[in-house]
């Protein structure tokens, strides 16, 4: 019964994603639809706090904001036909590698990979014609100072 329960909820899962992507894809005139700079600064937020969560070693909170990169990354090259879907899938490699490291909890694995990853969005950038915005990976240690990034202790 519990393996039906799953199922079920997993396949509605599927479906509300599936109507989700199906709105980005035609917005309507009414419809609001951010604009690029605002969906890449939320990406460029989400690669700073992988980057952290991961030096805390709080692999939760990295997958988490690993999930909200890969989105906005979708979100962007669905809403934005000027991107091609080429650059957002020569990405998947190099996020899988990341998402595979955070859920290793391989920290060594971990900075390898968001290294290729940040390469792969300034490769990205310069075929747009916007080699101007150069990703790095992170060195500040605490950027947002209204988020605690270390583990919380299990009670």
């Amino acid at each position: 019964m519990k393996l039906r329960a799953w199922t079920l909820a997993l396949a509605g899962l599927g479906a509300a994603t599936a109507v989700a992507a199906q709105d980005l894809k035609s917005p309507s005139a009414d419809q609001y639809v951010p604009r690029l700079g605002d969906i890449m600064s939320a990406a460029q937020t989400r690669h700073q706090k992988v980057w952290l969560a991961g030096k805390a070693q709080n692999w939760e909170l990295a997958a988490f904001e690993m999930r909200q990169l890969k989105a906005s990354l979708v979100e962007a090259a669905v809403l934005y036909s000027g991107i091609p879907v080429s650059n957002v899938t020569t990405l998947e490699p190099s996020l899988q590698s990341t998402s595979d490291a955070i859920a290793a909890k391989d920290g060594r694995k971990f900075a390898k990979a968001l290294g290729d990853l940040t390469e792969g969005c300034n490769a990205c950038h310069r075929s747009l014609g916007r080699s101007f915005v150069v990703m790095k990976v992170p060195s500040d240690p605490q950027p947002f100072a209204n988020q605690q990034f270390a583990p919380q202790a299990k009670p």
